[in-house]
């Protein structure tokens, strides 16, 4: 009996996952970083599953994989460090009210789309034009985005004891 890829994968997930990111979190000392590590071994080995198929141990080969991301990462991150620390201390956030706080709720909300376009357009100050080239995206899908995104907001933003939006106290620029 032959053992499908998806089946292969899926009992390599139930059998090893856990063991592996306890041997990845011995290895990186953060339990986050070694979930995402050994994530991404199994998203690297389910874009080759054959390859994992002819492995004698496709745990080992997991393992490798999931200490290698965390080297990568571990390196990356040791090289951005030391560019913030030349670069000084990260900017403060300078509103802090209420509304602001609100709007940066609300936002995290929206769907991821109508997010980025308002953030872009609004927050950013990009034209139209601008935020479709950074989202890839085309000028009409840009507007679509920003006017569902706006009616989200006011929706989301809208005081239910006054039936007053609130979005219109809240400069989004700031």
């Amino acid at each position: 009996m032959t053992v499908s890829d998806g089946e292969l994968i899926s009992e390599l997930y139930a059998g090893c996952f856990r063991r592996l990111v306890v041997q990845l979190y011995a290895v990186t000392g953060d339990l986050s970083e070694a979930q995402e590590a050994v994530q991404e071994a199994f998203t690297r080995a389910l874009a080759a599953p054959r390859r994992l198929a002819g492995l004698d141990n496709p745990e080992a080969w997991l393992r490798r994989v999931a200490v290698n991301v965390a080297r990568s990462r571990h390196r990356r991150r040791r090289v951005l460090d030391t560019v913030l620390r030349r670069l000084g201390p990260p900017p403060t956030v300078v509103d802090r009210s209420p509304e602001h706080l609100a709007l940066l709720a609300a936002l995290r909300g929206l769907p991821e789309g109508q997010r980025q376009a308002l953030a872009l357009h609004y927050l950013v100050d990009l034209p139209v034009d601008e935020v479709a080239v950074t989202l890839g995206v085309s000028p009409g899908t840009v507007k679509s985005r920003l006017s569902r995104g706006r009616q989200a907001l006011a929706a989301l933003l809208t005081d239910p004891d006054t039936a007053e939006s609130s979005i219109g106290r809240i400069d989004v620029r700031s």
